[in-house]
């Protein structure tokens, strides 16, 4: 006799899986790692040996998680980007509730923070890159510059009141955002000219940067309204 769907007594709920965290927790390790080797070595001199040594794990656990030694790199290099600056911590900067003036020179002050402080394994990766680029670069334009565009474009478009989309706009991100990522070198390289840019106080560096991007976008708004 078949039974009554009303009459059936309800399906038993199956309790909700926790997600596993061992292998979030593997693949950091192993970002780490790399991030400490090839920050220090190059990722030329760096080998997968070395990587898993310091990881404590085997090879075969770096090929599961980023399918190659390249893969892995990729991975190394966005993780550098984001502790640089992360798409959130962007996004708050970008939407506080101050002037655009204001924001730029908070964004600045974040970015100068990281790039005159104490050199951790990611500045020296993005160093690296910097200075002798490959095509892993890639993976960063991919990944993690063009969000992070979107927004600084935000920011640039309401000091210059340039249209967001505009390609201007393209040029101005440069323009601020290039004697940052000099810094990130000149930590790397070691002569008298990098010792004394490194030495000079940080609020000091803020300052003139902030005045030299400030003053470079005002005059190009101006040159573009005439």
């Amino acid at each position: 006799m078949e039974t009554d769907e009303t009459t059936r007594p309800p399906a038993r709920a199956r309790a909700p899986r926790t997600p596993r965290t061992d292998g979030d927790a593997t693949r950091a390790r192993i970002i780490e790692a790399a991030g400490h080797l090839i920050g220090d070595k190059g990722f030329a001199e760096t080998t997968s040996k070395a990587i898993a040594a310091k990881a404590e794990v085997d090879i075969a656990s770096i090929n599961y998680h980023f399918g190659s030694r390249d893969g892995l790199y990729d991975a190394v290099l966005v993780e550098a980007h984001r502790r640089l600056i992360s798409v959130t911590e962007l996004d708050v900067i970008v939407n506080a509730p101050e002037p655009p003036q204001a924001r730029l020179r908070k964004l600045l002050e974040l970015i100068l923070s990281r790039a005159m402080g104490e050199r951790s394994w990611n500045a020296h990766v993005l160093a690296r890159e910097l200075l002798s680029p490959s095509s892993h670069l890639d993976v960063l334009f991919a990944e993690e510059i063009p969000p992070k565009f979107r927004l600084m474009a935000r920011l640039l478009s309401e000091i210059t009141g340039f249209p967001t989309g505009d390609p201007r706009l393209l040029r101005c991100a440069i323009s601020v955002g290039a004697p940052c990522a000099v810094l990130f070198v000149a930590g790397r390289i070691s002569n008298p000219m990098t010792e004394k840019i490194m030495q000079v106080a940080p609020d000091a560096v803020l300052d003139h940067l902030y005045t030299f991007a400030i003053g470079g976008l005002e005059a190009i708004k101006r040159e573009y309204a005439s």
